[in-house]
């Protein structure tokens, strides 16, 4: 009879749980080991963000006093619509522990940027990390807020969000655009809408036209014309969906008042596309 109801204790002692693998945190942080940020905090497009994962659950190996451990990870950075930011990050984090390191706790460290025309929205952070000695895997997913412009999808090339400034780093619109002879005219807006080339790569130019008031019965005067003001081309792995332009204009001191229009016309080179977009403007003395 003792030997029967010893049987169950020892059964019992055999099938102890161990512990799971899991995730202690996942944070950011401004800053290499900063302080973590709540989940409310809003990024900003082009900013650096620190991501760190502290890991639980894991499994060690007994080399004598001292014990292993082995662990891989993968992570990836998401923008709303699931497209990745950058390429996908992996590591290991392989240890030899000595009996003094009972405190220890496997975790690693990566950055990345925001990139610097990304859309507003919520971002996610696929995490996946492996056990190589208990053969088990957690996955989870951080999410953070980027405060950037909403970026509408273009299925054709289109100039957007075109404004008259009164000055170069203004950041309202000029309303209404009356400027005076021998002033600066400037103006800012995006471009959309353009074709892609390898690695994401864009190029397009534009440039610009001034028409004097129309006549009756004729068409629009041009008083001035720069065909190619600016040109830019780029690649990146995240595929940049605008491009902003610039416009400024030395206005001749003897210039008459009146009413004049701004014509802006952007060429893509890769797709073969051309837009216009056209907004009138005044000078008054």
């Amino acid at each position: 009879m003792k030997s029967l109801l010893l049987a169950p204790l020892l059964f019992a002692g055999i099938l102890t749980a161990q512990p799971k693998l899991a995730f202690d945190r996942l944070a950011l942080h401004q800053f290499e080991d900063g302080p973590v940020l709540a989940s409310s905090y809003d990024f900003l497009p082009g900013e650096t963000i620190w991501f760190s994962c502290r890991i639980a659950g894991y499994q060690s190996q007994k080399k004598g006093d001292d014990r292993s451990v082995k662990l891989s990870w993968q992570m990836r950075v998401l923008d709303p619509a699931g497209l990745a930011v950058e390429k996908p990050r992996a590591g290991r984090i392989e240890e030899n522990l000595v009996p003094e390191d009972k405190t220890w706790q496997p975790k690693f460290l990566a950055s990345f940027e925001v990139p610097p025309f990304a859309p507003g929205g919520m971002y996610r952070i696929p995490v996946t990390v492996k056990d190589e000695l208990a053969e088990g895997e957690v996955s989870g997913q951080l999410e953070f807020h980027v405060r950037g412009p909403v970026i509408e999808p273009a299925e054709t090339l289109v100039i957007r969000n075109f404004r008259f400034l009164q000055a170069e780093d203004d950041a309202t619109a000029f309303r209404p655009a009356v400027y005076h002879p021998g002033g600066m005219l400037w103006a800012r807006f995006d471009i959309a809408g353009y074709k892609f080339g390898d690695n994401n790569r864009y190029s397009v130019d534009y440039g610009l036209a001034i028409l004097g008031a129309a006549e009756a019965g004729a068409e629009p005067k041009q008083l001035f014309a720069q065909p190619e003001a600016a040109a830019e081309s780029k690649e990146s792995f995240y595929p940049q969906r605008i491009v902003p332009g610039a416009l400024s204009l030395s206005l001749d001191p003897n210039v008459a008042a009146g009413s004049y229009t701004l014509v802006v016309t952007v060429h893509d080179k890769l797709g073969e596309q051309n837009a216009e977009f056209r907004e009138a403007f005044q000078i008054a003395r």
